[in-house]
C-alpha cells in the first residue's frame, strides 16, 4: 500500500526506545525525515547512530524533556528548523506510574499528568504554527485502552489517559476546519522497557516471561503481548494520505483488550 508520507517531516516525542523508536524506523521506511527526543543524552545519541541508514531520510535526536516547557519549545523550534517545517507529530511520551488509589501521592499524580496529558498539549500547542503551514498536517497520540476500560491497577493511567483521549477528540473539532487531522493509537500490552519497571514493581519474583504470559492469558483475548512494529505501522497509516478523511478516531492496538463498545 502506498501511503504517500515520502517527503513529509516529522517529530515523535519519547523516540529513543520502545514504540517511539519503531515509529521512527516505520515513518523513516516510507520516506519521512524524523525528528525525535528523550530524556537521556546517550540513548538519545545511540538511537540516531542506529537509526541514520545509508541513503535514507533524515534523522535528527534531541535532548528534552517534555514534562518542562521551555523544552517543548526548543524541542519544537530546533526539529522543525532542522527538517525544513513540520507535517506529523506524534505524541509517544509516557510513562507507566501503575499502583492503585492509595499508594498514589500527590507527586505521582503531578508527574502522571504531565507526562502524558501536559506532554500533548504542550507539543500540540508548540507544533500547531509549523502544522498549519502544511499541505498535510496530522497529530497522533499514543494513548491507552486503560483510558476506557478502567483498571485498578493502573489507576493514574486509567483517569489521565482517560483525559487525554478527549484531547485529541477536541482537538480534531476545535482544528479539523483547518485541515488538521488528530488521532488517538490506544495500546494494551506492548513488549516495552516500561513493562519490564512494571513488572519490578508488581512481582519482582516472578520471572518476566512467566508474568508476561500470565498477564496476556487473563486480560488479552488474542493471548500475548504485543510488538512494537504493530503500533508503529497503524501510526504510520494514520499520519498518511490513506488517513485523509479519519480525524478524533480512536484506534485500539491491543489484541481485542478492551471490555467496551
Amino acid at each position: 500500500m502506498e501511503l504517500g508520507l515520502s517527503g513529509r517531516r516529522a517529530l515523535v516525542t519519547g523516540g529513543s526506545k520502545g514504540i517511539g523508536r519503531a515509529v521512527v524506523a516505520e515513518l523513516g521506511a516510507e520516506g519521512v525525515s524524523v525528528a525525535f527526543c528523550a530524556r537521556d543524552a546517550d540513548e538519545v545519541k545511540a538511537a540516531e547512530d542506529a537509526l541514520r541508514t545509508g541513503g535514507g531520510p533524515e534523522v535528527f535526536g534531541f535532548v528534552a524533556d517534555v514534562t518542562k516547557p521551555d523544552e517543548v519549545s526548543r524541542l519544537v523550534a530546533e526539529s522543525a528548523s532542522a527538517l525544513g517545517g513540520l507535517d506529523i507529530l506524534v505524541n509517544n511520551a509516557g510513562a507507566a506510574h501503575p499502583g492503585g488509589f492509595e499508594d498514589l501521592t500527590d507527586a505521582d499524580w503531578h508527574h502522571d499528568l504531565d507526562v502524558k496529558l501536559f506532554s500533548q498539549i504542550r507539543c500540540t500547542r508548540a507544533a500547531l504554527p509549523h502544522l498549519r503551514r502544511s499541505s498535510a498536517p496530522r497529530v497522533v497520540n499514543v494513548n491507552a485502552v486503560y483510558g476506557k476500560y478502567p483498571d485498578p491497577a493502573f489507576f493514574a493511567t486509567t483517569v489521565n489517559r482517560a483525559a487525554c483521549l478527549n484531547l485529541t477528540k477536541v482537538l480534531a473539532q476545535q482544528f479539523g476546519p483547518e485541515g488538521i487531522l488528530v488521532n488517538s493509537v490506544n495500546i494494551g500490552f506492548v513488549v516495552t522497557p516500561q513493562w519490564e519497571n512494571i513488572r519490578r514493581r508488581r512481582a519482582p519474583d516472578k520471572e518476566p516471561e512467566a508474568f508476561f504470559a500470565g498477564l496476556a492469558a487473563a486480560e488479552v483475548p488474542l493471548g500475548r503481548f504485543g510488538t512494537v512494529e504493530e503500533v508503529s505501522g497503524v501510526v504510520a497509516f494514520l499520519a498518511s494520505d490513506r488517513a485523509s478523511y479519519v480525524t478524533g478516531a480512536m484506534v485500539d492496538v491491543a489484541g481485542g483488550m478492551g471490555k467496551y463498545v
